[in-house]
């Protein structure tokens, strides 16, 4: 019989086990995903020591999203002990405090509100419907967006056909992003206020059909006050039609409330010139500008305007990476703003006492972003591939970031995230590409792991340290794959000559870039190299359709999120055709036809095409339209190759509905591990 004591002993150490097996951290699902609460920074009180932020939970059955507000201090003496400001239904937007301090305004839906900082007295202040809003700085006056009906509808035009869905269209853009145009636009508008009244009858500062903020993703950034309260600096695209898709021309205009006279600030400058921001005293207004029409990724610069001697320059000449988003010091002497470093986003300020010398503020494997220059100290949101977005705090010159909200901190703890390592890869011709490596939790070298190759979208945008809530490594690596993410040519934060080299050669070095960065890391002992994917969206849809021409039996299963597959179709239907008469050196019927015409569009290699392949859409992308996915699956169908059309009618370019998002990543992985594990 076993003796008592050992037979204690058995038990007490399964017990041990079990209880340690409990609280082992969990793997990332897409339900946890969807569960983690998103942060978005709004504002910094005017005293500097409080910031208002947002966290947004999503309810998966209801199929929906909730925003509240919240509060924190800035200096770190409540990091943990948010304030929670408000709780209603639905979302808050675009809070900020009123020049006092006394109030917190806010958008609930459309509707203009007001709550004290401590979270009572919650009280509308308008019906008037807004997109976003600004106080001036003495609180006298609002400044608001607000769309304004200019062109006749089809049912305006015809009154007796009120129930007809038609559209009559007589030139470009008619959509954009995911919206057909409706015949209104978002114009400026100011109102005297006082005290949570406004007490005038609104003034259309614009009165013209030209959208400021700029759609689709401007938001009130781009638009100002100056310090004396006298002018509105806003930015906007004043073409239409033709002009406005083959034209990255918007410009930033001043608006004299005094003379009631606007003039263009930047008349000749023929890129992107948007985000302007006064100086403390009125003096200069900074803004960020781009050179070339039709180049949207090129190099963004910050240039002045200094009002006294009526001349503009620039302030970032020699600086070699984006500058974005500027906001000035409270001493006027320094321009703080968001930009790219070797992978990371990461912030920096321009000495204008020294020489324009650009000095970096921030630190480390992660992404900074957005940013508050406040007046003890700079508030941001950091992420990184292994955490979603935080508040912390950084002091002006560059030194330890003090962390304000831990939003996740209980969830995160009960997860397991796998290493992300930092490689060096030698491209095709010579050069050093960074590439992200991700590990699985519990990476065990002696064993074999399936390896992703992520290919990016953009072209231009960088494999940085994000969070995504779509592509998420640490998700990826939960499921027991390696991922290995190259900064591939054409990725920005590498200088501006790797950024421009996607331009007229998609199908060239991008290409080689990948595969060498998939072939360095497959000669690694846990890497099965009989078990290689390529995954992406956009662009990264496009690279995967690419590379299932012309890879050379290194993949075994593909997945390509709207991407394009036909060039010339692409062409045809896309919207902002600015950004492919750049990429693409023109359209398909020029002469001489340019090479990339010739080599690089997908559709061009389905003859070679042997591997399984996942196809996913969006119905409302128009950016990227769906008969592009529609074309590859009807081309893997037809070649009698495995494949499978993931079709999503309401979304767009993104999958932003949490049952879409979870559906997404169940057949996102499903496809995985059906070709690369052999799961049925």
């Amino acid at each position: 019989m076993m003796n008592r004591h050992l037979l204690t002993a058995l038990c007490t150490l399964l017990s041990f086990f079990l209880a340690a097996q409990t609280q082992a951290p969990d793997r990332l699902t897409p339900e946890k995903l969807w569960h983690l609460g998103r942060v978005s920074l709004f504002d910094v009180s005017p005293d500097g020591k409080t910031a208002v932020y947002g966290v947004s939970y999503y309810d998966i059955e209801a199929n929906k999203g909730n925003r509240d507000l919240y509060s924190v201090s800035t200096d770190g003496s409540g990091a943990g002990k948010p304030l929670q400001l408000t709780n209603f239904e639905g979302n808050e937007n675009d809070a900020q405090y009123r020049p006092d301090g006394r109030k917190i305004g806010f958008l609930r839906g459309d509707k203009l509100w007001e709550i004290n900082p401590d979270g009572t007295g919650a009280k509308q202040v308008s019906d008037i419907g807004m997109n976003g809003f600004h106080y001036s700085p003495d609180g006298s006056k609002i400044l608001f967006a607000r769309d304004v009906k200019y062109d006749k509808t089809t049912q305006d035009k015809y009154p007796d056909l009120q129930k007809t869905d038609a559209k009559i269209i007589d030139g470009l853009m008619y959509r954009h992003w995911d919206e057909w145009e409706d015949g209104s636009y978002s114009n400026l508008f100011v109102a005297n206020y006082s005290d949570g009244e406004i007490t005038s009858e609104m003034i259309n500062i614009m009165g013209q059909p030209y959208d400021s903020p700029l759609k689709p993703f401007g938001g009130m950034e781009q638009v100002a006050w100056s310090p004396n309260g006298q002018y509105i600096a806003y930015t906007c695209k004043k073409l239409g039609g033709t002009e406005a898709a083959v034209s990255t021309n918007s410009d930033v205009y001043l608006y004299d409330l005094l003379s009631m006279n606007t003039r263009n600030l930047t008349q000749g400058m023929n890129g992107y010139d948007m985000n302007p921001a006064f100086s403390p005293d009125g003096r200069m207004l900074a803004w960020e500008s781009q050179e070339t029409p039709g180049y949207e990724a090129d190099r963004h610069r910050i240039f002045i305007y200094d009002f006294t001697t009526d001349k503009k320059m620039e302030v970032t000449v020699g600086y070699d990476n984006d500058a974005t988003s500027p906001q000035w010091g409270h001493d006027g002497k320094r321009i703080y703003f968001g930009g790219g470093s070797n992978g990371t986003d990461q912030l920096f300020y321009i000495d204008l006492g020294r020489g324009n010398e650009v000095v970096q503020v921030s630190s480390g494997q992660f992404d900074f972003g957005p940013f508050v220059v406040g007046k003890n100290n700079i508030v941001a949101a950091r992420c990184s591939m292994s955490e979603p977005h935080e508040l912390f705090a950084l002091p002006f010159d560059n030194g330890r970031s003090t962390q304000l909200t831990y939003t996740n901190k209980e969830m995160l703890n009960k997860l397991n995230f796998g290493k992300v390592e930092k490689r060096m890869v030698k491209t095709t011709d010579g050069k050093d590409m960074l590439t992200w490596v991700i590990y699985p939790p519990n990476f065990d070298p002696s064993k074999k792991y399936p390896t992703l190759l992520y290919c990016q979208g953009g072209p231009q945008s960088t494999v940085s340290q994000f969070w995504s809530y779509r592509w998420n490594f640490q998700m990826m690596a939960a499921n027991d794959y390696i991922v290995v993410a190259p900064n591939r040519r054409g990725l920005p934060s590498f200088g501006q000559q790797w950024n421009a080299e996607i331009s007229g050669d998609w199908g060239g070095q991008a290409m080689q870039d990948y595969l060498s960065a998939i072939d360095d890391v497959s000669k690694e002992t846990y890497v099965d190299k009989n078990n290689l994917g390529a995954v992406g969206a956009s662009f990264g849809g496009y690279s995967v359709f690419w590379l299932a021409g012309n890879h050379k039996k290194r993949f075994k299963a593909f997945i390509a999120h709207d991407g394009v597959f036909n060039l010339e179709s692409m062409y045809g239907t896309t919207e902002e055709l600015f950004f492919v008469n750049h990429d693409l050196a023109g359209s398909y019927w020029q002469t001489p036809l340019p090479e990339t015409w010739k080599l690089d569009s997908p559709h061009k290699y389905v003859q070679n095409w042997d591997t399984p392949i996942l196809v996913i859409q969006g119905g409302k992308d128009f950016r990227v339209p769906e008969s592009e996915g529609m074309q590859a699956f009807q081309a893997a169908q037809l070649r009698g190759i495995p494949s499978r059309f993931l079709y999503f009618p309401d979304e767009n370019h993104w999958v932003l509905k949490p049952q879409n998002g979870i559906l997404w990543q169940r057949e996102f992985f499903g496809w995985l591990d059906r070709w690369l594990k052999g799961k049925p």
